[in-house]
């Protein structure tokens, strides 16, 4: 019988069920994982946008991850939404003790334009103090920008390599210019693997924490990047594939096995 991997994952709740934590816990279930939580802000949101943010008191966060890290082992570890560059230092001191994978998505906007950066403060802070601790950092092509001020997203996925990420898995939906999707893994001292998917035909609400949870759960079990990440992206477009529409907002992926 396969293990169930447990993996921390580190996000933003939101109501409308399509992105943050109930991404996350609904991609760890259908993969036969288990999620445990830290929830870093609730969110006044919907299927369109976020339209505020309250993060949680930093202590409480604190004491919640001291609690949870002193009964419960990780396999694997996955931030998304951190909603203040103030709870970085916290999450870089978890990252320096944990020695399994970590993925990062590196959540700055809503995808209804919602700036969730903070002037740019948290894109630095995210690129200061977790990339160096981190395994895999899965921006799609307007975060890998913002993260490195480079137009150019391969360029921008490079030098975050070079900030000291052990790979980039750089999304392509957000700016497919086709009916095809190429999503790019770029890991240090590897050629550049392409990954290519049909362009599904509608706008998605979660996709990128569907994705990263994904890829932390088979890393968690132990899988080679490569295997996990095809893996991931595989489940993440049946998941968009089978989606629907609950308003006129954006579709809500469908995260089953």
């Amino acid at each position: 019988m396969q293990r169930t991997p447990i993996i921390l994952c580190i996000g933003g709740h939101d109501p409308s069920g399509g992105a943050g934590i109930q991404a996350d816990i609904e991609t760890a279930a259908a993969l036969g994982g288990r999620a445990m939580t830290l929830v870093t802000a609730l969110t006044v949101q919907d299927t369109k946008n976020i339209h505020s943010i309250e993060p949680t008191p930093p202590d409480v966060l604190r004491r919640q991850l001291a609690v949870l890290q002193a009964d419960v082992a990780f396999d694997a570890i996955k931030i998304g939404l951190i909603g203040d560059p103030g709870f970085v230092p916290l999450l870089a001191e978890l990252l320096a003790g944990f020695v399994g994978p970590v993925v990062v998505d590196p959540v700055l906007a809503a995808g209804g334009g919602f700036d969730l950066d903070g002037g740019r403060d948290l894109a630095q802070a995210i690129r200061r103090d977790l990339l160096p601790r981190s395994t895999l950092l899965t921006p799609n092509r307007a975060e890998a920008r913002r993260l490195t001020g480079i137009d150019d997203p391969q360029g921008a996925a490079e030098q975050l390599l070079s900030d000291g990420v052990s790979a980039v898995l750089l999304t392509g939906a957000d700016e497919a210019e086709s009916d095809q999707v190429d999503n790019l893994l770029l890991c240090k001292g590897a050629a550049t693997r392409t990954y290519r998917y049909p362009l599904l035909p509608h706008r998605y609400h979660g996709s990128g924490c569907t994705l990263a949870s994904a890829c932390a759960l088979h890393l968690g079990l132990g899988m080679p990047l490569d295997d996990a990440v095809e893996k991931a992206q595989a489940f993440t477009w049946q998941s968009l594939q089978r989606g629907n529409q609950v308003s006129d907002g954006q579709w809500l992926p469908t995260r089953t096995r």
